[in-house]
């Protein structure tokens, strides 16, 4: 087995999945599936003796469930990670909430297909960039553990600002476009983030006071269901008021709204022009999500020339950038996450080397840099 393999333990009470998850795993360079078990007490038997790095984990099993083998993971091998695997209903939703509180790499959705062709299909689909994600993380020197999860780096934990010439690319505003000056605060929040983000936001939220002053708008990559359950589980921990959007309502100071699974979410004026609605669409995916962040960036960059604090978080891809590239040159202030911190350095990283962002902090930080630049 080579030095840089990731050990995989697939965990699922039912054969057709154990044997299809298994046989896509097989398919990835650097990956070694050293067993499967089909329920939790069986997992962790076989953690203690295969020593896994990852588990591919269904939440629902008899005798032991998938967040108990994630408790014995917390108390008694820290080093294991896992991917869950959960259902599109409310109790899979809150099971799913506290598996990425837990300490859970991310998570997909058994699929739906009727028939094994195309329901391994839609697992590879699902699962092929996580794992992938996984080993870049769990490879990348001097940034993470071994599980893939966010170690101190060595570098101090204050936000650190984007000087110029600090980033690689720096990028000009589009030929004619003027960056206004930004002259006060901002009057809005706008939130982009993906794998990883459950539990940052868990921990970045509540950082956040009650009298914020402003609305905070939030698009975390999630299929239906499970941003209401999201929202559910924040607005538990967190002095502002978190609720999932509804279509038509005006958005209002000290409350976060989180963009439903499934759709799209944009700001529109109301008739009277004094308010600002929130408009759910079933536009197209764009960067292949929906909700999509640069979707919504764009409709908040229209209301809020020059009062915008833009915030881009973990994730996979580059969903964001293009709107943050708007808000900038629109006068916004941007914020982003640092790479030490991020459970997927993706979404962030590429605003950072086209200097889009005017703060770079680590997760524990971002909620005051958010704080100082909307008071």
């Amino acid at each position: 087995m080579r030095k840089n393999t990731i050990k995989v333990l697939v965990v699922d009470d039912t054969i057709v999945y154990r044997k299809a998850v298994s046989d896509i795993l097989a398919e990835i360079p650097n990956v070694e599936v050293v067993g499967v078990a089909h329920n939790g007490r069986i997992a962790v038997s076989k953690i203690k003796t295969l020593k896994p790095d990852l588990l591919t984990l269904d939440i629902e099993m008899p005798q032991m469930n998938g967040i108990e083998v994630l408790e014995y993971i917390r108390d008694h091998a820290p080093d294991v990670s896992a991917i869950m695997v959960s259902t599109l209903t409310s109790e899979g939703g809150e099971m799913t909430m506290k598996a990425l509180e837990l300490g859970a790499f991310d998570f997909i959705l058994k699929p739906s297909a009727g028939n094994i062709e195309d329901s391994k299909r839609q697992l590879r689909e699902l699962l092929l960039p996580l794992v992938k994600a996984f080993q870049i993380g769990r490879t990348t020197v001097g940034s993470m553990k071994r599980t893939g999860r966010p170690v101190a780096s060595g570098r101090p934990a204050a936000a650190r600002p984007c000087r110029p010439g600090m980033a690689r690319r720096p990028v000009r505003p589009a030929a004619g476009v003027r960056v206004p000056a930004r002259k006060g605060k901002s009057d809005v929040v706008a939130i982009g983030i993906s794998t990883g983000g459950p539990n940052a936001l868990s921990r970045m939220m509540p950082m956040l006071p009650g009298d914020l002053g402003v609305p905070v708008l939030i698009v975390q990559h999630m299929p239906p269901v499970f941003t209401r359950s999201l929202a559910a589980s924040l607005d538990a921990k967190c002095a502002l008021t978190v609720k999932e959007a509804e279509n038509g309502e005006v958005i209002r100071p000290n409350i976060a709204y989180i963009a439903p699974g499934g759709k799209q979410m944009k700001l529109v004026a109301s008739t009277d022009g004094r308010n600002r609605l929130i408009k759910i669409t079933n536009d197209p995916p764009e960067n292949s999500c929906r909700p999509s962040v640069d979707y919504l960036f764009r409709s908040v960059a229209d209301y809020y020339m020059g009062r915008t604090t833009g915030v881009i978080m973990t994730g996979m891809g580059s969903d964001g950038t293009a709107g943050l590239e708007i808000l900038k040159q629109k006068g916004s202030f941007n914020i982003g996450q640092d790479k030490a911190s991020c459970v997927v350095y993706g979404m962030p990283k590429a605003p950072a080397e086209k200097g889009l962002l005017d703060v770079i902090a680590p997760l524990d930080k971002i909620a005051s840099e958010i704080v100082k630049s909307v008071k």
